[in-house]
């Protein structure tokens, strides 16, 4: 080893060489990017002072390093790296300003690399609404600024991708993109998103990107069921979801926003089950709903499975706002419910119920995480894990059974991107939450509470009636 370092000219100046499999050994001379050589190497050469050995044996990579006479030195640790390398100095975190650790800001660190890295592809974004670009681009940042223009994305190579929000583009320009196969990454609302309804124009604090497909259609595997189905899922992971599962629970956060009082059980002892409402032409209904045609049918079906049970009903709140689709006249829907419930939050009705009835609704997702049974009428994301009572055609794919926190790690923990409201940084969800229940909100008031007034005129002039 000493005369072949020598050969290469490994001395006190910089210099790396590494091996590869089959024995084949280069030398590099110059600045690189040390994460584009970790994946294909075995093994790393290069000198004791080189801070690139602390980056290669973090990355996972197999070192060698050597002194200015190309003397073999023994193999550090990284604790030894870490102490050579990185000085003693005062580290904070960035999203609260407290002293946090070296290996706290490097993981931090690594998880924005890790970000950034699956964004490269991403050459243009489309189908995105002014109001939401703003807390979007930073979670769609791969190295340069995220345009959201349609020529810029029609300029596109095919192995460049394009991130979409379906449901906004154009039939033809999705045709268009398809008839020359070209990459799409969809992006939808994530399941924790913001203080307030996205239809008054609330901007996601957090998004879901998936290459494969989209999680709420079950015709096709997506790359949430694609985890759910083969991850491995580690104690560390598991460990961090049961926290961050009591952190939700604790705190009452939900989809749109967080907390509630107490509610008492209006049936006493008598067993409860929660309804809930859907946008009835959302693309999660139209992909997974199967054979449920709306909300009334819903209603109805909750009803003949449960004949002796106190039943509430939830409205959509986008659809009582008067902007979506679904609205039920309440003297219908009483015909199948004894109540319904418009003012209480989710989560202060999830934790009072003993059970939820729905087609796709988030709040099945919710209902679980808080230990409530689910029933399913459709097919949403969180069905056939064993973990719900499902009556919809379930995917015979999704035959693996899982625990709450493999669920709650997967669905909460690796597949969405949070950001964080007051740094506009990508975050882990714990920091997100954490706003959330401080109050920290997103919106713009002067938009919102015009979509808010605009809703209301809407259900005068349609005459939605409530009675």
């Amino acid at each position: 080893m000493r005369a072949e370092a020598q050969r290469l000219g490994l001395d006190s100046a910089f210099g790396i060489w590494w091996r590869r499999g089959g024995g084949d050994e280069t030398a590099l001379r110059g600045e690189c990017d040390p994460w584009s050589l970790f994946g294909a190497i075995d093994e790393l050469w290069l000198d004791q002072q080189d801070p690139l050995a602390l980056i290669a044996l973090s990355a996972g990579c197999k070192i060698q390093c050597f002194d200015k006479n190309a003397q073999i030195q023994d193999m550090a640790s990284a604790a030894d790296l870490v102490q050579r390398h990185l000085p003693p100095m005062g580290w904070r975190d960035p999203f609260s300003a407290a002293p946090c650790s070296a290996a706290d800001t490097i993981a931090l660190l690594g998880f924005w690399r890790q970000l950034i890295d699956s964004n490269r592809p991403i050459g243009a974004a489309l189908g995105f609404a002014r109001w939401k670009r703003a807390t979007v681009a930073p979670l769609l940042w791969g190295g340069n600024r995220v345009s959201f223009s349609a020529r810029v994305a029609e300029r596109l190579a095919p192995d460049h991708a394009i991130a979409v929000w379906k449901s906004k583009m154009p039939a033809p320009s999705l045709a268009r993109f398809g008839a020359r196969n070209q990459m799409l990454f969809e992006v939808e609302d994530g399941f924790i998103r913001s203080a307030g309804l996205g239809a008054d124009c609330v901007p996601p604090l957090s998004i879901v990107v998936d290459a494969q497909g989209v999680h709420f259609d079950p015709v096709r595997p997506s790359a949430l069921e694609t985890m759910l189905a083969t991850a491995v899922f580690s104690p560390d992971l598991r460990a961090r979801a049961r926290e961050l599962l009591a952190l939700i629970i604790n705190s009452g956060v939900s989809k749109y926003g967080v907390g509630g009082a107490a509610l008492a059980r209006p049936a006493g002892a008598r067993r409860h089950v929660l309804v809930t409402g859907q946008v009835e032409d959302d693309r999660s209904v139209a992909c997974g709903a199967g054979d449920v045609r709306g909300n009334l049918d819903l209603l109805r079906r909750a009803r003949a499975h449960e004949p002796d049970s106190y039943i509430l009903y939830k409205p959509h709140p986008d659809v009582d706002a008067g902007h979506r689709v679904g609205h039920i006249p309440d003297a219908i829907a009483l015909q199948f419910a004894d109540e319904i419930v418009r003012d209480p939050s989710i989560a202060a009705l999830l934790d009072m119920i003993d059970a939820i009835h729905v087609m796709t609704s988030l709040a099945g997702f919710e209902a679980l995480l808080r230990g409530k049974q689910v029933v399913t009428h459709g097919v949403p994301f969180y069905a056939g894990w064993g973990l719900t009572h499902d009556l919809g055609a379930v995917p015979a794919r999704r035959g693996r059974a899982l625990a709450i926190d493999e669920l709650v790690g997967a669905v909460l923990l690796v597949y969405p991107r949070y950001l964080d409201p007051v740094t506009r940084l990508p975050c882990p969800p714990e920091v997100m939450i954490a706003r959330l229940i401080a109050g920290v909100r997103a919106e713009n008031r002067l938009i919102t509470g015009f979509r808010r007034a605009f809703g209301r005129m809407k259900r005068l002039s349609t005459g939605l009636s409530r009675g």
